[in-house]
């Protein structure tokens, strides 16, 4: 979850949905595949190759037929279809009711043509990618849930932290995902280690009480993390360099999420240092010449 990259099954689907939307929504004058969809298909233009429907299937078996846009593959398929047809298909879900596809490149039509403005047809584009995507995260919760102790939703965007540096970053992800050094983490420890914080001793060392609560820390809390709450899965530093910068700095300044045997924490002494004493000085030497 943290690598934002779902499942290798679902996404070869996610690419194969993509791949079929930027075919059913080019314009037919210029990419040979929407040209010879079945005239059915709810284009913007009625350009359709020469040789499209049924003349592609003269050499075929005749078991390969065309496949009309408006009726569903049949499951278990009784026929094979039209390569290209079973590619637009896949776009079918994410249409809702759409009488006729946008196009993009429009420009590269003729002038002459009739289309709705660029921008309505870039807005609804956007809003078919936009599903295909929902849908893949739709898919990918229920057939690959995350474990229980981590809360972060699935995303397909890069964390806003992943620019940060790879150490501090690496510490970041670990300490979300609740699979780095802290005491109270789930990492290959033994499930009966003590969970206590070894700074303060006061409560189980969680991710929230290393950045948020430590009292050994609020010297540099109060100095570094200023305007920093809460770190939880909707908190605002998620998405604000701003904070995601102090946190850096802060993880840095504290070791916190460090290897135990990276840098160990310091901790201030048990009591104040003795005052230094002047150095001695040695009496005067007297000569009697």
């Amino acid at each position: 979850m943290e690598s934002c990259l779902p499942p290798v099954s679902l996404l070869i689907t996610h690419r194969q949905r993509l791949a079929a939307l930027r075919v059913v929504c080019s314009p037919p004058t210029v990419n040979p595949a929407t040209a010879r969809l079945h005239p059915s298909f709810p284009s913007l233009s009625a350009h359709r190759a020469p040789d499209s429907s049924q003349a592609l299937t003269r050499r075929l078996s005749s078991v390969f037929l065309p496949l009309h846009w408006k009726t569903p593959r049949p499951v278990p398929p009784i026929r094979n279809h039209l390569l290209v047809d079973a590619v637009a298909h896949r776009t079918i879900p994410f249409t809702l009711g759409l009488s006729r596809m946008p196009m993009i490149n429009s420009h590269l039509m003729c002038p002459a043509a009739i289309l709705p403005p660029q921008s309505l047809m870039d807005s609804t584009y956007s809003a078919l990618k936009k599903r295909v995507r929902e849908a893949l995260l739709m898919e990918w919760a229920p057939l690959f849930p995350t474990p229980g102790y981590y809360l972060h939703p699935p995303t397909l965007h890069p964390r806003p932290f992943m620019g940060l540096g790879k150490f501090v970053a690496g510490r970041i992800h670990q300490m979300r995902a609740g699979k780095s050094y802290p005491a109270a983490h789930p990492t290959w420890r033994s499930p009966d280690a003590d969970t206590s914080c070894p700074r303060c001793g006061l409560e189980p060392e969680t991710f929230e009480h290393a950045i948020l609560s430590c009292p050994l820390k609020q010297h540099s809390r109060s100095r570094l993390l200023y305007g920093v709450t809460d770190v939880g899965p909707e908190a605002p530093i998620w998405s604000s360099l701003p904070l995601l910068k102090r946190l850096a700095t802060f993880i840095g300044v504290t070791s916190t999420g460090f290897p135990p045997t990276m840098f160990p924490p310091t901790t201030p002494p048990s009591s104040p240092p003795l005052p230094l004493s002047p150095p001695r000085v040695p009496p005067p030497v007297f000569r009697v010449f």
